[in-house]
């Protein structure tokens, strides 16, 4: 058994403070995300970008714990992390910068949503520990929110670009699932080999693919690129990877039913965009799929109390 699934095994999936804190933090800073990396795009490649980010922000992670007497990963745990690290960060986060190259950043949240329904399929097959009734409502409920979103935006976007999506959103899933089944460093040194690891492959891909940054990227990129280092990647990103050692896949995973709505309402405060009745329909079908979903969380938690 694996250093992961022991901690993933004997932590109680309780909604304690920290879980809350991480959730509300995955949530909110993801839902703007998408919106920095469309104006990282304008001067920076999309692999190029992301890798950078990635690799700035695991070596600060990094430093910090080295300070504090955290070990490196060993060899096999430094190709689990490229492993994972790859699939999350290059094949998803990667994917998605290259993707709103040819499709709007709002479209793109919407297809990322598809990853609690992947990631359930995944789990299911690696645990055998399918989504009970009220999880697959809640799955169900949030995609019917989101696709509501995409209608009332009027969002468009090549076929190519909506493939890359998906494939990103199926990326996402394979390494949030392996990462509870794979031999990683103990906690948050997990996340910085990961960040290391996947930002190396990612940027070795975008020198491969022929990315080159001839110039300094505008005020703008750099602001934004700033703001996927610090909050995407080292607060979002770690708070997502622990809530995976803490709470049920269908819990962690809730996020990408919430940031499409979060992308509107922040549109919609700062930028004063319009809200419709549409749009408050499917805030509110994403906010109900979110309870259905933790609801089937305390179900699963009482057959387990039962079983035991």
């Amino acid at each position: 058994m694996t250093t992961q699934t022991r901690e993933a095994r004997s932590t109680p999936s309780t909604l304690t403070p920290t879980v809350i804190l991480c959730l509300v933090s995955v949530y909110v800073v993801w839902g703007s995300t998408y919106l920095a990396i469309d104006y990282t795009l304008d001067t920076m490649p999309p692999l190029l970008m992301t890798g950078t980010r990635f690799l700035a922000g695991g070596i600060v992670l990094a430093v910090f714990l080295l300070a504090r007497r955290h070990w490196l990963p060993t060899r096999r745990q430094w190709l689990n992390c490229a492993l994972v690290g790859g699939l999350m960060q290059g094949g998803c986060v990667g994917g998605i910068a290259i993707a709103e190259r040819s499709i709007s950043s709002g479209l793109a949240s919407v297809g990322i949503a598809t990853v609690p329904v992947w990631t359930a399929l995944m789990a299911g097959v690696a645990t055998r520990r399918w989504p009970n009734r009220l999880e697959v409502y809640g799955i169900s409920l949030g995609l019917a929110g989101v696709v509501l979103l995409a209608l009332d935006g009027g969002l468009g976007g090549g076929a190519k670009g909506s493939a890359v999506i998906i494939a990103a959103a199926i990326s996402w899933s394979l390494g949030s699932v392996l990462s509870q089944h794979l031999d990683l460093p103990r906690g948050p040194m997990a996340y910085a080999g990961e960040m290391l690891a996947g930002g190396t492959l990612v940027s070795v891909a975008g020198l491969l693919a022929g990315e080159r940054v001839e110039h300094l990227p505008d005020t703008a990129a750099l602001w934004a690129w700033g703001y996927l280092v610090v909050f995407g990647s080292l607060l979002a990103y770690s708070a997502y990877m622990y809530l995976l050692t803490a709470v049920r896949t269908s819990i962690a995973t809730s996020y990408t039913l919430v940031t499409p709505a979060v992308a509107v309402l922040l549109g919609a405060w700062i930028l004063s965009e319009r809200v419709s009745v549409l749009t408050v329909l499917a805030v509110a079908a994403v906010l109900l799929a979110v309870r259905f979903i933790f609801q089937g969380r305390k179900l699963h938690d009482v057959r387990d109390t039962n079983d035991h």
